[in-house]
């Protein structure tokens, strides 16, 4: 099924996404993870892809196998900044033949190895450009990431929607969000992707954090903010990390539940392979949701 039919259909559409196992490392130690998540029933788990293509024959076996062992719809990460036609056509056969349908179409950042060889001429400059090239070899659904904050290498926000707007314009299905932590961030940003014409469904990115030092680095590559609100939990609990998981989980479902009461079109939780934070939220949220639809209505509580 295409995800773009499963955001028609549905409101609010949960999914999760996983990473394929380091290069050296068999696809099987991560079956306990998918186990475990499939339990949860998302409606679409998706697959990240190596800087440089490093994880791409293991992005296109692990959506495989969620896809045709699991039964739970896959979505391929796909970045082009370092490949050439050729070499994306290969990997869209792949996935094709795997009856792989959706993609998430990226730039991807750039290789940290400074003795790292590119095409002789860079085929792909934004992901724009993969996303024509995807629309015109077969019929997939077309995902692309946006930014709430803005994109860190684009100082001029106006621009940067200006290039979210291309992708969609020229093919993109749905878009999910970078990770932020300030839900107002986000409501700023659908009202300014609204008013320049963007339509198509927005899942919020959320991460749980259980680590200071982890999200510190992310967010140092990423440019999302940290409010003063969690950055005194994280510094409060920063040498306790079992208190520091609760309060990420308990930080993350309160998000989360605003952006439901919101009205917002899906929650893509990056997971970071960690299965058991992703059951916990996805138990407090029904928790939650079981206690509010059992409430009388504000107008007969006397």
């Amino acid at each position: 099924m295409y995800i773009r039919d499963i955001f028609s259909s549905k409101k609010p559409v949960i999914s999760f996404e996983v990473f394929p196992p380091k290069k050296d490392s068999s696809i099987d130690t991560i079956y306990s993870t998918i186990d475990a998540l499939a339990d949860l029933h998302p409606d679409f788990i998706s697959v990240t892809y190596g800087a440089g293509g490093s994880a791409s024959g293991k992005t296109v076996e692990l959506a495989s196998i969620i896809k045709n062992k699991y039964n739970i719809e896959a979505l391929a990460h796909l970045t082009c900044v370092t490949s050439t036609k050729s070499e994306i056509e290969a990997i869209l056969d792949k996935l094709t033949a795997n009856n792989i349908t959706n993609i998430l179409s990226l730039r991807g950042d750039f290789p940290t190895e400074g003795d790292y060889k590119f095409p002789s001429s860079v085929q792909y400059e934004h992901a724009d450009d993969l996303i024509r090239h995807i629309k015109s070899t077969g019929d997939f659904s077309i995902g692309a990431a946006c930014y709430p904050e803005g994109h860190i290498e684009c100082k001029d926000k106006s621009l940067d929607l200006f290039h979210l707007k291309n992708k969609v314009q020229v093919g993109s299905d749905f878009l999910i969000t970078q990770l932020f932590f300030n839900n107002e961030d986000f409501y700023i940003f659908m009202d300014q992707i609204k008013s320049i014409g963007i339509n198509v469904p927005v899942s919020a990115g959320i991460m749980p954090v259980i680590n200071k030092k982890q999200i510190e680095r992310i967010t140092a590559l990423c440019g999302a903010s940290v409010p003063n609100k969690f950055k005194r939990i994280l510094d409060k609990y920063e040498n306790n990390p079992e208190a520091l998981k609760e309060a990420g989980i308990a930080y993350a479902t309160e998000q989360i539940i605003d952006l439901l009461s919101w009205g917002i079109d899906g929650i893509h939780i990056y997971t970071m392979n960690k299965p058991e934070i992703a059951r916990k939220i996805v138990n407090n949220i029904a928790s939650i949701r079981n206690v509010l639809e059992k409430e009388p209505p504000a107008a007969a509580v006397q």
